[in-house]
């Protein structure tokens, strides 16, 4: 989480760390990267991180899949 690391530093004392923080936070850095700067922080992520990153792209996306289909989660569940 190094590049993760570098911005709580960068960030730290001067935000709370709301969800209003956060969301400026990210969409202010992915604003400012290229493909090329996203995918070189991607290729120093350890395969851990990198487990743990497509395991957050899954569940949000099939969160907000559900959340569209207005389909719970929960009662969908009950069917596996």
């Amino acid at each position: 989480m190094k590049f993760v690391n570098e911005l709580f530093e960068l960030y730290r004392g001067r935000l709370q760390g709301t969800e209003d923080d956060l969301d400026m936070i990210t969409l202010t850095v992915l604003g400012e990267m290229t493909e090329t700067d996203i995918l070189s922080i991607i290729g120093e992520m350890p395969n851990e991180e990198l487990a743990w990153l497509f395991r957050v792209y899954l569940y949000e996306g099939l969160k907000e899949k559900f959340n569209q289909d207005q389909i719970p989660a929960d009662r969908n569940r009950l069917l596996h």
